[in-house]
């Protein structure tokens, strides 16, 4: 506990013309990994544009280090076939949460993040601050994959007791 900053919510949102790894469709869905912590949402049924609408909360440690998602196709009898990945770099928003912004009127932008071939963005990423807490709205494009992406949504959690940013 003592090593802990905070938690870090990831709002799967949906995923957008993932690749198809069954006959004419996909069982899509996501792990989260950052550190030793691993953490996936359901299985969408013959979708390959899920809506997961899921939360996973992990805790953070190094603000450093990137939060890693892949994308699976659950199979029943076989190994499940992967469908892509994508890595995100916290840091920027760790900054965004470092700042003093508790009067901005909500939905003021406080940063952005362009994409670039360093990160995993299929368009522009910002930190927004609204009803009071900062988030970061992300649409990913898959590596290692022919196409898809999938949409997320980035929400701190201040932990009593933690170590705190």
């Amino acid at each position: 506990m003592e090593d802990i900053l905070g938690l870090l919510r990831i709002h799967i949102k949906r995923g957008c013309n993932l690749a198809i790894r069954d006959v004419s469709t996909s069982d899509p869905y996501v792990v989260v990994k950052m550190d030793k912590q691993k953490l996936k949402t359901r299985v969408i049924k013959k979708d390959i544009n899920p809506e997961w609408n899921e939360d996973l909360t992990l805790s953070v440690t190094d603000p450093t280090t990137p939060l890693q998602l892949t994308v699976f196709d659950h199979d029943t009898f076989t190994m499940d076939d992967k469908m892509g990945d994508a890595e995100v770099d916290i840091a920027p928003y760790i900054e965004a949460l470092k700042m003093n912004l508790d009067e901005l009127p909500s939905g003021t932008i406080v940063t952005r993040i362009q994409p670039c071939r360093q990160n995993c963005l299929a368009e522009e990423s910002c930190v927004v601050y609204e009803d009071g807490k900062l988030v970061q709205n992300i649409v990913l494009r898959l590596r290692h994959v022919e196409c898809g992406e999938v949409e997320i949504q980035l929400e701190w959690i201040n932990l009593p007791g933690a170590k705190g940013l």
